[in-house]
């Protein structure tokens, strides 16, 4: 099923409804390309699920001489991607990021794509993959849904995403949308989410959090001394 279609919208008109659906939308983005930008070097930065390209076109802004490399099943949301960033440096791949073949890079970036994985096992095994293509001292930045871990902060983190959906739906119809998303997005808690990095061969960092939202930094440990430290235990 398409992103579109999950979400019972035009592809055309994601972009500004997005934004009902999620708050801070802009500024998580914001966020996220700042910490990708700042790497260096920065030659080439590979989006997940890049959808209408929204993140990407944010780091190409910030960062004009990496070179975008943009990951989606959906075609339709690949070429609003493609009209988006124009002649900036940029390359699509139409497939699904667990099957596509990672290519060798500085920077991994995603927005609102890593929820669709269904279990913890497929999610570090993409960890996993990320960190053999991501070069010594690259990253890996998502933006996404986290809840928290202890309950009646998740209660509050989703009654907050409610109010904000309320405000253009109102109260039942963002009620509706709650549920209807749950039965198909997997929304990791964020404790659950810095573990699965870590045991994929990450430094972890929470760079923003706000309710039940939050953009996550992971750093690719070196290897060499990965493979020492697991010699001497």
């Amino acid at each position: 099923m398409s992103v579109a279609s999950h979400l019972a919208i035009v592809v055309d008109d994601y972009d500004a409804m997005i934004r009902t659906f999620i708050p801070d939308y802009t500024e998580m983005l914001d966020v996220a390309a700042r910490v990708v930008a700042t790497r260096r070097p920065l030659t080439t930065v590979v989006d997940l699920g890049t959808g209408t390209g929204a993140l990407a076109a944010t780091v190409a802004r910030l960062a004009p001489r990496a070179a975008i490399v943009g990951i989606d099943e959906d075609a339709a949301m690949l070429a609003v991607a493609a009209r988006r960033l124009g002649q900036r440096r940029a390359s699509w791949v139409h497939e699904n990021f667990l099957k596509a073949l990672l290519p060798s890079c500085d920077a991994m970036t995603a927005s609102f794509a890593l929820h669709h994985i269904a279990s913890p096992r497929r999610k570090r095994a993409l960890y996993a993959r990320a960190r053999q293509a991501l070069r010594e001292g690259g990253c890996l930045v998502s933006a996404d849904c986290h809840p928290s871990a202890v309950s009646r902060l998740a209660a509050d983190g989703r009654r907050a995403w409610r109010d904000h959906l309320a405000r253009t739906y109102g109260p039942a119809k963002a009620e509706g949308f709650l549920r209807a998303w749950a039965k198909e997005d997997f929304y990791t808690s964020l404790e659950a989410e810095l573990r699965l990095l870590q045991s994929a061969g990450f430094a972890v960092d929470v760079i923003w959090r706000r309710g039940s939202f939050a953009v996550v930094a992971a750093e690719a440990r070196d290897k060499s001394a990965r493979v020492t430290a697991s010699r001497r235990a």
